[in-house]
Order: C-alpha cells, then structure tokens, then sequence
C-alpha cells in the first residue's frame, strides 16, 4: 500500500508543480491569458504538459488506490511505479523538447508507458473485483 499511497503524492505533485510553472511562465512572458498555438512557444508547451497530466493522473490515481485497497500482487505495484514514472518522463519531455511538433525518444516512452499501464491496471480492477 505504501508504493501506491507515494505515487498518489507523486502524482499529485506533478500536477500542482506544473500549474505553477504555468504561473510562473504567465508571469515572465506577461500573458495573463490564453497562449499562442506554436509549439515552440515555451507557454504553450508548459500548459500542454500540465493539461496532459491533468487528462491522465486522476483516472491513474482512482486504479492507483483501488488496486492498492486489494493487496495487490507485486507485478501491480511494479507497474504503478513504472507508470508514475511515465507520466514524469511524458511531463519533462514536453517541456524540454525544441517543439511539440515531433514526440522524442522520452515523450514516446511516457506516452506508451502510461496507456500500457492503464490498460494493465484496469485489467488489475477487473481481476481485483
């Protein structure tokens, strides 16, 4: 239960740190509102990064808890350290990548790792019930 209670948190970090760097960025480029569609704009990508995360960490957060309330089996913990470490590496390549026009190496990871492992735990639900 421990593993999955750390990556709740983990998870709820994220969302609340990249909000505030959406903040921030607001701030430095004095745009109070909105952003401008380029995916090169640092503001865009920051916001995408945020909105993804927030597409993502609530419905892996409900599996995260769920299986976790079940004594869950060791594969089940691995896959949600291995899936809240996805979202980190889909957040951080976002942000850090030139453009958002083509995904890198990390933003494919992420992306892969988070739908596998969804799909993984909602299997685990299923199978919990």
């Amino acid at each position: 239960m421990a593993i999955t209670i750390v990556c709740v948190a983990l998870l709820g970090f994220l969302v609340f740190i990249q909000g505030f760097l959406v903040s921030l960025t607001r701030l430095k480029s004095k745009q109070p509102y909105g952003y401008t569609m380029d995916p090169k704009n640092r503001l865009y990508k920051v916001y995408r990064a945020h909105s993804n995360t927030i597409e993502y960490a609530p419905m892996l957060a409900i599996l995260y808890l769920f299986v976790g309330f079940k004594n869950p089996s060791t594969w089940v913990l691995w896959v949600i350290g291995i899936t809240t470490a996805c979202r980190y590496l889909q957040a951080i390549a976002l942000i850090v990548e030139p453009s958002l026009e083509k995904a890198g190496p990390l933003r494919m990871i992420g992306s892969a790792g988070t739908y596998i492992g969804g799909i993984l735990l909602s299997i685990a639900v299923l199978l919990a019930t």
